[in-house]
């Protein structure tokens, strides 16, 4: 599967736009690690703990986007973009793109 966040891929042709792939993810966050990220905001550096979720969470949302391209009958993603937005406590990627056969 080929995934691109521009609208078209160099030396390949769109030959059938299939549709509309989309997945997000809500994850809650640990209070323990936001104490101790708390300090570390203080002192500077990067929070790993959260670095890492957005990690799990990116990994998630983007094999969610795959499968359902699959079962389209896709073999590309073009236009992809990712959004994440912090509420209290939680965060939530949400990815999406178009399902593309290319040829």
């Amino acid at each position: 599967m080929i995934i691109v966040t521009t609208d078209t891929i160099a030396n390949q042709n769109i030959v059938e736009v299939k549709g509309l792939v989309t997945s997000s993810i809500v994850q809650s966050r640990n209070i323990g690690k936001d104490i101790l990220s708390g300090l570390k905001s203080v002192i500077g550096g990067e929070l790993k703990n959260y670095t890492q979720m957005l990690e799990d969470s990116k990994k998630a949302v983007r094999e969610r986007l795959v499968n359902q391209a699959e079962e389209l009958g896709a073999n590309a993603i073009v236009g992809v973009k990712f959004e994440l937005s912090a509420g209290q406590g939680t965060s939530e990627l949400i990815g999406y793109g178009t399902a593309a056969v290319i040829g």
